[in-house]
This record gives C-alpha cells, structure tokens and sequence, in this order.
C-alpha cells in the first residue's frame, strides 16, 4: 500500500502537472473508485467538469485537489491506486477507472511561464485492486471535512510534537500500533513504521506508557527522517503497482534495514531478522536489539 512518502510523490507530481489546469472532461470507466459519490458517477462528472484545480494537499495519505467552485477532489490511492498524466492519444492502462482531460488556456501559460506546456494532458487514476477511491467534497477546498479527524503528518510543519508526546506517553498500547493511529500521527504506515522502530531500538510491542518522553522523540525523529529518506527516493515500490504520476518507481526498497528482510542478518548486529504477524499484516524486528517487553505481572 502506498504510504505517505509515496503519495507526497504523486502529490508533488499533480502540484507540477495538474494545477492552474481546468478540467475539460470527465469519463469514469468503472463506478466502484466514486462508489462515495452520494449521485454516482454522472454526479461526480458534472461536479468537476469545467472547473480549475487550484490546488494539490494532502492530509497523510489523502489527496485533494481545490476547485475554484470551492469544492475539493478527495482521492485516496488504496492499496493499489496510480494518479497518471499522460499526453492525450496514449494507450490505455489496463485498470484505468477515471479519466479528466485538463486544458489549460493560453493566457494562463503565459501568465505562468508554461506556453511550452502541452494545451492539454489526461490524468488517470488507474487502480488494479479498487480499494482506492475518488469523490467530490462539497465545500472542501480548504479542508475536507471527510478527513478533519486525521491528524497531521511528522514531515508538516505544523505537526504537534509535544502534544504528540504526552498523548502516546497516556496510552497504553504498544508503539507499533500507536504510530499507525491515524488519530495521533498519520501518514506512518507498516514498512515505515517498522523501519523506525528498528532505528530507535525499540520493540513495537512496547507499551506507550511504558517509553520516556525522550525515546518517543527520538522514535519519531526517526519516523520523519525514514520517511524523508523515502521521499528523496521517490518512495518504496516493491512491485509495478507504485508509481508516481510518470510511471516512475521509487528505490527506497532497496535501503530498508529491516522491513521485508526476514532472516537476513540485521545491519546493525548480524542477529537474522524476525517476522511475526501483525494486525493481519507482519512486523520486521531485530530480537536483540529490539527486545521485547517484559510483562508485567
């Protein structure tokens, strides 16, 4: 699945290639990726149809795109989503679901300094497994309010870290599960989340209660830094579904010191790496310097 460096990919690719375009037209090739949208698919079509992307945000791993009209596109890529620009005339993707074709007026090329820009291009939101989505948020532009609840993301400057600090520090479940409580932190998903782990020594078993205020500050400095490795590498892809909105694969796989790499010897101490399963997924840990807690009786 896509985690927050991967869609701070995409979402600085639609900053680049999407933003000042208008959007000319819409087809929507399968109904379950605007399965969200209360007036289905033609719904969604005649919402976004003729207005401007003024914007690309992101709130963890959602993207929306503001609307001059006042009116936000949400989308979450799911677990297996793309958001494609393509030049009009290329050939199909074989999961493609939605497709805008975006124009962009003469007078706004020059205005931008963008007359060498193609006139007009095709986002695509491609999505093999159609756990993703896209739906209109009405009044949405500044922050949709589908996705208030979620907190911010380490790598925002806004984020809250002594608030985020007392608040892990009150709970008393362990730590791996708490970085991916998207209430408290967003944007930290499994392979980071382990990947951090292993940095700061810590087990994800252990409880919140049971950490310093130091160690959860230095676990999500680790958290921010990993994921900012990530993003300068163009995020993770592990197979052909994560690309970026070229069709470009990110190579952060290939310096993970312990996601996926079960049994192979830990970078820092040699010990083989340890897989267990975990919330119907699995945890990547290194049993000597990660110890596990011990419970209390």
């Amino acid at each position: 699945m896509p985690e927050l460096p991967e869609v701070e990919v995409v979402r600085r690719g639609l900053e680049a290639h999407a933003v000042g375009r208008s959007i000319t037209f819409v087809e929507v090739l399968h109904p379950r990726p605007v399965r969200r949208q209360p007036d289905g698919p033609s719904g969604f079509a005649a919402a976004v149809t003729g207005r401007r992307i003024e914007a690309a945000n992101r709130r963890g791993k959602y993207l929306w795109l503001p609307l001059d009209s006042g009116d936000a596109i949400l989308g979450h890529l799911g677990m297996s989503g793309q958001m494609l620009v393509q030049p009009p005339g290329a050939p199909d993707e074989r999961h493609l679901r939605v497709r805008f074709v975006l124009g962009r007026d003469a007078q706004d090329a020059l205005s931008r300094h963008l007359a060498i820009t193609p006139p007009t291009v095709e986002l695509r939101f491609v999505d093999q497994r159609m756990f993703g989505g896209l739906a209109v948020s009405p009044g949405g532009a500044g922050l949709p309010t589908e996705i208030a609840h979620i907190a911010r993301d380490l790598i925002d400057p806004e984020f809250d870290l002594d608030d985020f600090v007392r608040r892990v520090r009150r709970r008393t479940s362990g730590i791996k599960r708490l970085l991916l409580d998207q209430t408290l932190v967003s944007g930290v998903g499994n392979i980071y989340a382990d990947e951090a782990l292993w940095r700061a020594r810590i087990h994800g078993d252990r409880p919140g209660n049971r950490l310093t205020a130091r160690q959860v500050r230095e676990l999500a400095a680790h958290a921010h830094d990993v994921m900012t490795l990530a993003l300068g590498e163009g995020g993770t892809s592990f197979d052909a579904l994560y690309v970026n909105v070229n069709g470009e694969s990110g190579y952060f796989e290939r310096s993970l010191n312990a996601y996926g790499r079960a049994d192979e010897p830990c970078p820092r101490c040699g010990t083989p790496i340890r897989r267990v399963a975990f919330m119907n997924r699995s945890s990547y840990f290194c049993p000597v310097c990660q110890r596990p807690p011990r419970r209390r009786h």
